[in-house]
């Protein structure tokens, strides 16, 4: 079974909640620091104690508690170090750590929030294997045609990782980047094509309960069951919310929701 429905739907809730992606390191932070789960467990410790503003990710960049990662060029060749994303820097442990360590500074020095200056070969040959991992999985997609069973923004997604590029756009287009955008998302044709999705599926459902509820009060000495189950007083919501579904506003009732995957 393809599972580009599930990856659809899961990016779509994503951008709905604006859910923000925080990862934390587990075992090893370079070659030469093993932390275990210390740093797993912490982290998610840290998270929970922050204010709603300072866990916004826009606000941590714009404080320079978070660092942007750019691709840069060693030994003749392209790093693509932004594959990580951005990381936490100095200015975040003195301002979030301080309650829990003494000096926070020496537990979290420049090696472990920076660990290419432990060893820069090994640095970069582990985002290698995660930019090799990454082409690996969406190349799948490409080759059985599920690609196309893809929401915009996960097959842009989806292309680059394969490919490097979408459309001759890379992730840092602007283009692509406004795919991810929740207004531009719930303004797009493909969002309410999920929309309509679901209210098809939902007047299915309603007009299978109807049928059900008329079926059983067809039902020849059942009369006293039916009446003590109220199944007339069920089958006149169940037309009711069948009537409801049917409605055009009802497309309304639904903005801002997951909709249904249309395959």
């Amino acid at each position: 079974m393809r599972a580009t429905a599930d990856l659809n739907n899961t990016l779509v809730s994503f951008i709905i909640t604006g859910y923000q992606g925080f990862s934390s390191a587990a075992g090893y932070i370079g070659p030469n620091i093993r932390v275990d789960h210390d740093i797993s467990l912490l982290i998610p410790e840290i998270w929970a104690r922050l204010d709603e503003e300072d866990r916004d990710p826009v606000k941590l960049y714009e404080k320079d508690y978070l660092e942007k990662l750019e691709d840069f060029e060693y030994n003749g060749r392209i790093v693509e170090q932004s594959r990580l994303g951005y990381r936490i820097t100095e200015r975040f442990i003195s301002a979030f750590l301080g309650k829990i360590f003494d000096n926070p500074a020496v537990v979290f020095d420049e090696k472990i929030l920076k660990p290419e200056k432990q060893d820069m070969e090994i640095y970069i040959d582990g985002i290698d294997n995660i930019v090799e991992a990454q082409k690996h999985v969406a190349q799948q997609y490409l080759d059985d045609g599920s690609i196309e069973d893809a929401c915009p923004p996960l097959k842009a997604l989806l292309c680059i990782m394969a490919t490097g590029e979408y459309n001759g756009k890379n992730i840092h287009d602007s283009a692509i980047r406004d795919l991810f955008d929740r207004d531009a998302m719930l303004a797009s044709d493909w969002y309410k094509e999920r929309l309509l999705a679901k209210q098809r599926i939902d007047i299915k459902l309603w007009k299978k309960h109807c049928k059900n509820l008329k079926k059983f009060l067809k039902l020849e000495g059942h009369e006293d069951l039916a009446e003590s189950m109220d199944i007339r007083g069920r089958l006149k919501k169940a037309k009711a919310r069948l009537a409801k579904v049917k409605a055009p506003d009802y497309l309304k009732a639904l903005q801002g929701t997951i909709g249904a995957d249309p395959l």
